[in-house]
């Protein structure tokens, strides 16, 4: 096999060019059409312009309210953690036992389950059941500083 016989790939292909004469396909209005606001030079509108019709977005009802102040906590239960064997929980420790997907997210500790461990315990925020039952079996409920 010679270097000159080896052939390209299908899908290697050099793109169209247009605007270069009739005989090369796409001459005259370059696949522009004919007048109109896209066929003029420097053309161009915003996302969802519909040429002065009524955008959709605009059109279709709006429903409800986006509080935009929420805060999504990444929820835990003191029976998950009694089941952890470290004399203090962190974050740290909580995303490598896989109970929380982000350490950087705030973390709640909810008092679903039985509590038996005297640890101390560090997230963002605690329900007033789980902070009653770590208080109760000994340990230290620590609220994270950002």
């Amino acid at each position: 096999m010679e270097q000159y016989t080896i052939k390209k790939p299908d899908s290697i292909k050099k793109r169209k060019r247009v605007g270069t004469g009739p005989a090369a396909g796409g001459g005259k209005t370059a696949g522009r059409g004919h007048k109109g606001q896209m066929a003029r030079a420097g053309s161009k509108h915003k996302p969802g312009f519909e040429g002065g019709q009524m955008p959709l977005q605009r059109r279709i009802p709006k429903r409800g309210f986006n509080n935009i102040f929420k805060k999504f906590y990444q929820i835990v239960n003191v029976e998950q953690i009694d089941k952890l064997d470290a004399a203090e929980i962190n974050p740290e420790l909580l995303f490598k036992k896989g109970l929380i997907e982000d350490t950087s997210k705030l973390i709640k500790v909810l008092g679903n389950g039985e509590f038996k461990k005297s640890v101390k315990v560090i997230a963002d925020s605690f329900s007033a059941s789980a902070f009653e039952k770590i208080k109760n079996a000994g340990g230290e409920a620590i609220i994270r500083k950002k």
